[in-house]
């Protein structure tokens, strides 16, 4: 299977803003559900959010209100922008489909650092 593609992480100010970009081949994403993962220093990569083929989501409390996920069949891409940053924010970012996950990307690094 052909790993995702994430971009777009960086480092931002705490209350900034960042829009990731996910790019996944037709045969990762084509009708599936998509996840977005973050891992934390440290930590286990942590679910927090999922867009479903159709557009219906899911998001974990702890960004619940503050990001948005969209996906672009066409494109084979999926979004995540996130607002209202804070400094538990930090970690990389990855994406993969819901169901018979593939091999996982590189990720991308958020830091949300003053």
């Amino acid at each position: 299977q052909v790993q995702p593609v994430e971009s777009g992480g960086g480092l931002v100010q705490p209350g900034g803003s960042l829009r990731l970009s996910c790019l996944a081949s037709g045969s990762i994403f084509s009708t599936y559900d998509m996840n977005w993962y973050r891992q934390a220093p440290g930590k286990q990569r942590e679910w927090i959010a999922l867009i479903s083929y159709a557009g219906t989501t899911s998001y974990a409390n702890s960004v619940k209100g503050r990001f948005l996920v969209i996906r672009d069949n066409d494109k084979n891409t999926m979004y995540l922008q996130m607002s209202s940053l804070k400094p538990e924010d930090t970690g990389v970012y990855y994406c993969n489909r819901h169901l018979n996950p593939v091999p996982w990307g590189q990720g991308t690094q958020v830091t949300v650092s003053s």
